[in-house]
């Protein structure tokens, strides 16, 4: 599923996952919104085999869920990918607490690879898209999750609230904050 990612994954697709009979289909759904799941979990995780990782799981996860209705996949995919990205989190704190020094927890930056036909407009493109997840990893976790899943992932305040586990005032008071937090750092990019 994660092998056939779009080089295009930075833009949220709004097509629906439907086969040649119309019929909505888990592959279909999974296939489809693989490429932002990995930019959602390498953003969170800043390392991309511990994004595929988690991507993974939580397809394999959304197996067990094939008889639920298709209106219910997204809000229960991001949620469980979501656990998935906080407990790997959480493990890597635990483990790098006490196993490695401060100067070692420091990770490369992300490679951004595209085939656009354009070299110059490629590379605008990936530094774009460098900057807004460097700024977004700036971010406190839930002012990440808010902004990413509201205005990357176009989901509903209602789905968002469900998806992280809180009301849905604090999704707009997290999604306020992270917007003028991204507002200073971007402009300081350009």
């Amino acid at each position: 599923m994660l092998d056939a990612m779009p080089a295009d994954a930075a833009a949220p697709s709004t097509a629906s996952p439907t086969g040649a009979t119309g019929a909505t289909t888990l592959d279909a759904f999974l296939d489809g919104i693989a490429a932002r799941a990995f930019r959602f979990a390498e953003a969170g995780l800043r390392h991309r085999e511990d994004a595929l990782d988690a991507v993974q799981d939580a397809m394999v996860k959304m197996l067990g869920y094939r008889d639920r209705p298709a209106e219910e996949w997204t809000p229960l995919f991001w949620t469980i990918l979501r656990s998935r990205i906080v407990d790997a989190q959480r493990r890597r704190t635990l483990r790098l607490g006490w196993m490695t020094s401060a100067d070692e927890r420091q990770e490369a930056g992300v490679e951004w690879a595209g085939d656009e036909p354009d070299p110059s407009r490629a590379h605008d493109g990936r530094e774009a898209w460098g900057g807004l997840v460097a700024a977004l990893r700036g971010l406190p976790r839930r002012q990440r999750e808010a902004f990413t899943l509201r205005v990357l992932e176009e989901l509903d305040v209602a789905t968002t609230a469900r998806v992280m586990g809180c009301s849905e005032g604090s999704v707009k008071t997290h999604l306020s904050r992270a917007r003028d937090a991204l507002q200073k750092q971007l402009e300081d990019f350009r």
